[in-house]
């Protein structure tokens, strides 16, 4: 079994109590003096701060508080007004860098408002440290992913004024076709291309595939190009290295810089939560100068964020530990893989990576009036989507998956009998 050094699971009354005393190296502005701060408190005319629940929702009181977390605590100083907090964050970074993403060594990283931002932040980064490193120019560098990866790295493309290289993937099996990613790189560095932005997917939006990141390596290593190597598991960060102990996709592998990972999805946080990590050394390239009076000035895309997000992870992280998070991972695989099985007795064409909760069926062997009626969502809400799929989260039971896979065979069946009548 492995061992993990940082993650550890923690009672509520010692989470309670750990959290009250973080509260309390933070500034308190209703006691403090402090006169030249732009924030405050919540309104307690709007946000009765004095209800007696709040004693026991540490959570909320740490919303109510409101430590804004502009910054990067990994890195250098910090606003001192809210050091407790900021300590805690500090904490989910060390938790998740070492403990699920193997990384040997510190990292740098923060709590982000969801993927998308976390994804941006990670291209920004690279695109900058290739300006500071190599002098190159915006047309030198491009950004590269596959077809399924998250719309983030289109908005990454279009901020950072940098070409978009799309690789195609398998129909069926959605792995990245080989000749394709080659023959792209090929026509990128036959353009002029030195430098490569690398986004590759740990449990894609629509699929829950997961590329190996070596693929891409080995191309741009035969090439020799300078690249950076990103892995976009906003989806499937809290469960495939989790329940996949022999992952590529942490730092672990020598190829990867940096992670995104969302709180607001597995993990059950509130939503606005996704976080950020990279290797030391690397964040310094988004230092924001013109920052001077935030202590430390500030690497993030964002800027002001709030503390409260970094706790929600932290209490969520704490309560489970890592064997109850795996047992629990274990049970929503244990769901999907029966539902999977159901699916291949109809014989109903579908896509599932086994450490994964998401299965996605093709829409020619699925009614859209069953799609609709259990909310499964379409790869494209045109008419002519070739997809759904079903995210086996926290609230979808067996006895959903049952009822869907019994009028699934209901319609199958009357399906054969007019087949057989004509």
């Amino acid at each position: 079994m492995k061992e993990y050094k940082y993650w550890k699971k923690i009672g509520v009354e010692i989470q309670k109590e750990l959290i009250s005393k973080a509260l309390a190296k933070n500034i308190n502005y209703s006691q403090s003096p402090v006169l030249g701060l732009p924030g405050t408190k919540l309104d307690g005319r709007v946000f009765y701060e004095q209800a007696e629940f709040l004693k026991e929702a540490p959570f909320l009181q740490t919303i109510v508080q409101n430590p804004n977390h502009i910054g990067c605590h990994t890195v250098g100083e910090s606003e001192p007004f809210f050091q407790g907090t900021q300590d805690i964050e500090k904490d989910v970074i060390q938790i998740l860098s070492k403990d699920i993403l193997q990384s040997q060594e510190d990292c740098d990283g923060y709590v982000t408002s969801g993927g998308t931002e976390a994804n941006i932040q990670a291209c920004w980064m690279y695109r900058n440290f290739f300006i500071n490193t190599f002098n190159a120019s915006c047309n030198e560098i491009f950004l590269i992913a596959s077809q399924d990866t998250h719309y983030s790295v289109n908005k990454a493309a279009n901020l950072l004024n940098i070409d978009l290289v799309i690789v195609p993937v398998d129909f069926d099996t959605r792995e990245i076709l080989p000749d394709q990613l080659d023959k792209h790189v090929y026509e990128a560095v036959k353009n002029g291309k030195k430098y490569a932005i690398v986004i590759s997917n740990a449990g894609t939006t629509m699929f829950g595939s997961v590329d190996n990141p070596d693929d891409y390596a080995s191309v741009f290593i035969k090439y020799d190009l300078n690249f950076k190597l990103h892995i976009d598991a906003a989806f499937g960060g809290f469960i495939y290295p989790i329940v996949n102990q022999n992952h590529n996709i942490g730092f672990n592998n020598k190829h990867v810089s940096s992670v995104t990972m969302d709180a607001h999805k597995m993990l059950q946080a509130p939503y606005g939560t996704g976080i950020f990590i990279t290797r030391k050394g690397l964040i310094d390239n988004v230092f924001t100068k013109e920052a001077k009076y935030v202590n430390g000035m500030d690497t993030t895309l964002s800027g002001s964020r709030s503390g409260a997000n970094a706790v929600a992870i932290w209490m969520i992280l704490q309560t489970y530990g890592p064997h109850q998070w795996l047992e629990k991972m274990k049970i929503l695989n244990y769901r999907t893989e029966v539902c999977c099985q159901e699916l291949e007795k109809l014989g109903i064409g579908f896509y599932r990576d086994s450490h994964m909760n998401i299965i996605t069926i093709k829409s020619a062997d699925l009614p859209k009036e069953l799609a609709v009626k259990f909310g499964l969502i379409p790869d494209s809400h045109d008419e002519d989507n070739n997809w759904y799929k079903i995210v086996v989260m926290d609230h979808v039971q067996q006895e959903a998956l049952n009822d869907f896979i019994s009028e699934l065979k209901e319609f199958r069946s009357r399906e054969r009998k007019v087949s057989l009548e004509n």
